[in-house]
């Protein structure tokens, strides 16, 4: 095992606690109508495996042109994945990738030594009003692929491992578990997936990942006889056997983790990294604004504008 992001390293083990190490209660921020409900990085917990960045988008009803905006920004030392329920998101970057984030789909987004990238809800003929719900997710990079080339890929939803029976619908998006694996390649092992539960129906935890939990996405879910509610996230000691049953309503939830990480990672604004020199020369590179010689390069087809870096 590596390094264990836990806070305690004196938590008592065997049959001392129970196998839940952490439950996190989202921090919920309004953003003009937008909900968005951030549950890593958290007090308690700077990651789950190598997932740092797990933010619930909505649920939302975006009106014709009155959707997402968000500008070009960049990245480093990580790879985001943006998972839609219900609506549709337009991503262009600096690869000259220009493409639509759809339900079920992944966009695969690895940032490495800089990306910059603008994710937007701009359809001209969307007339009606547009339901929008989604996980967006970030995956800190080992420290050999920080500096790696940026990179994107695309799989939809039908190229992805997709397993029914016994009350449940699972879909694999990232990595493997339970026997199957998701075509995306990753930088280091790990499990994302989406599951429904109808009422009662159960599913077991991967036990072959060195870190895990699960985000309640709706519904209820009960594990060793207490109830998690939808908007809580529970993170698993390494190594016991768990498995999740549903409520009474059914429920939707996100299984992730993975191989931890060799250390913790520095997170300032949209940048991870292994240090802080790093973060420094990722700040100074976007302050210069230098889209044609320098480190970022704002993306074809929508670079009339950028948001400036932070005074913070």
């Amino acid at each position: 095992m590596s390094w264990n992001p836990a806070l305690d390293p004196h938590c008592p083990t065997g049959d001392d606690v129970d196998a839940i190490d952490t439950v996190i209660i989202p921090r919920a921020r309004d953003l003009g109508g937008f909900k968005v409900r951030r549950a890593l990085p958290a007090p308690k917990r700077q990651m789950v495996g190598p997932f740092i960045f797990f933010d619930q988008m909505g649920p939302a009803e975006f009106l014709p042109t009155k959707g997402l905006d968000v500008r070009p920004h960049p990245h480093i030392g990580l790879a985001t994945i943006s998972y839609l329920f219900r609506g549709r998101m337009h991503h262009r970057d600096s690869l000259g990738t220009d493409a639509w984030i759809e339900p079920g789909a992944v966009n695969w987004m690895v940032a490495g030594h800089g990306i910059t990238h603008s994710e937007r809800t701009d359809d001209a003929t969307q007339t009606d009003p547009m339901p929008f719900f989604g996980i967006q997710t970030w995956v800190a990079l080992p420290k050999d692929h920080e500096d790696r080339a940026p990179d994107f890929e695309h799989a939809p939803a039908s190229a992805l491992p997709f397993m029914e029976g016994e009350g449940k619908e699972v879909r694999l998006i990232l990595g493997s578990a339970w026997g199957e694996t998701a075509p995306v390649k990753t930088a280091s092992e790990m499990f994302y997936a989406d599951a429904v539960l109808e009422p009662g129906a159960q599913i077991p935890l991967p036990e072959d990942h060195e870190d895990r939990g699960v985000y309640v996405v709706s519904g209820a879910v009960e594990i060793a006889g207490e109830t998690y509610e939808a908007g809580q996230m529970m993170v698993f000691r390494p190594g016991d056997r768990v498995s999740l049953k549903a409520g009474g309503q059914g429920a939707r939830v996100m299984l992730l983790g993975g191989e931890t990480l060799e250390g913790p990672r520095y997170i300032w604004w949209n940048f991870v990294a292994s240090s802080k020199e790093r973060i420094e020369e990722a700040k100074e590179a976007w302050r210069r604004e230098d889209w044609a010689d320098g480190r970022f390069h704002l993306p074809p087809g929508d670079d009339a504008e950028f948001i400036p870096l932070p005074d913070r």
